[in-house]
């Protein structure tokens, strides 16, 4: 039976042998009582790694988004986000659902700018929303893993200054942005208020983000995090986990964005040939996307599945594959012949305009 490579997302890693092992080695504590001695190791390092005061370890980058909004926001607050920005995607509606907020896209694909932001900010009215936050992802995972521009993200932190707003960022991928960007994730993190960095991604860890900010934000978040059921008991098993990742996994990640684009090289090879048209994106960092105008994005999940291959589709015509460290080094060139192949039989087959059009 052909081995199985999965790309669906880098939240499909498994714990290593070594990883394991500190997990069951773990020291630990009740946490809701705050006597987890893991946990408190693991807050302490990730806020000296993000440059922030203090750090608040959540189950999941989700409660670490939503508590930031609790946070920062009050009912009927409007929050500033970029296209397709995960806390208002693909977080099931939580944030109006719990902060009571809505949310105004600024610029096109995820990024933005300072301009963008001024535009969005409503007057001081009583009967407009108030504008109270301005929410950045990086890397912007629906366009394609990449880095929002550290330049722009100081200039709207100016502008977000100037009129009274506080800034989040959500980096549940901040170690791509860092390493692509040649950048600390302290540097990264620095014009924000919080941020909200994710261990089970391109770390690989089975569970867990942390939600960073000063002393005082994360004494509020404590008490947002119990009333949202992220209250953990002896949770420094996890936190071992993510100890262990920040110590032996930031340094691969850049193995990670080549192998996107080694994948990406041979796709676009493929689709130089092609009569349909398709767009291989270059990646910046592990996250690849594929569009297909016109050719269900299904067709080529389903091809790269009968080779092998497991990627997702994000919309009627995009798909997209993720490389992470359970792709090893010797599956590279197989999982981009492999998707090369399944890409060249899509391209080949009639075209459906109902499924002109990709991701938001």
């Amino acid at each position: 039976m052909q081995a199985t490579i999965d790309l669906r997302s880098d939240t499909v890693t498994r714990p290593t042998a070594a990883m394991r092992a500190a997990m069951a080695a773990a020291e630990v504590g009740d946490d809701v009582y705050r006597e987890d001695p893991t946990v408190r190791a693991l807050e302490e390092r990730v806020a000296e790694l993000t440059g922030k005061e203090a750090a608040l370890f959540v189950p999941s980058g989700t409660m670490g988004n939503q508590i930031a909004l609790l946070c920062h926001t009050q009912r009927g607050d409007e929050v500033i986000a970029g296209e397709g920005a995960h806390c208002a995607f693909y977080e099931s509606g939580a944030a109006p659902a719990w902060s009571g907020v809505q949310f105004v896209f600024a610029g096109r694909g995820g990024l933005f700018t300072a301009a963008d932001v001024e535009d969005a900010i409503k007057p001081p009215q009583y009967y407009l929303p108030r504008t109270r936050l301005v929410a950045i992802e990086n890397t912007h995972n629906r366009a394609g893993g990449r880095v929002f521009p550290q330049e722009d993200a100081l200039a709207i932190a100016s502008v977000a200054r100037a009129h009274g707003l506080a800034l989040h960022l959500d980096g549940a991928r901040l170690w791509n942005a860092a390493v692509a960007a040649g950048r600390t994730p302290a540097e990264l993190a620095a014009p924000f208020d919080t941020v909200s960095v994710c261990f089970s991604k391109g770390l690989g860890a089975p569970v867990g983000s942390a939600l960073c900010g000063s002393a005082d934000v994360v004494r509020a978040a404590l008490r947002f995090r119990k009333m949202l059921g992220g209250g953990m008991r002896q949770a420094g098993v996890l936190a071992a986990a993510a100890l262990y990742a920040l110590a032996h996994h930031q340094g691969r990640i850049a193995e990670d964005h080549e192998a996107a684009r080694a994948i990406a090289r041979a796709m676009r090879a493929a689709a130089r040939h092609a009569v349909a048209p398709a767009t291989i994106e270059e990646p910046e960092t592990n996250i690849l996307y594929i569009e297909t105008p016109g050719i269900p994005a299904e067709r080529l999940v389903e091809a790269a599945r009968r080779r092998g291959v497991l990627v997702g589709a994000t919309g009627r015509s995009a798909v997209r594959a993720v490389t992470h460290l359970d792709l090893a080094p010797e599956q590279v060139a197989p999982a981009a012949s492999a998707l090369a192949e399944a890409l060249a039989e899509v391209l080949a087959q009639p075209r459906d305009r109902g499924a002109e059009g990709a991701r938001a």
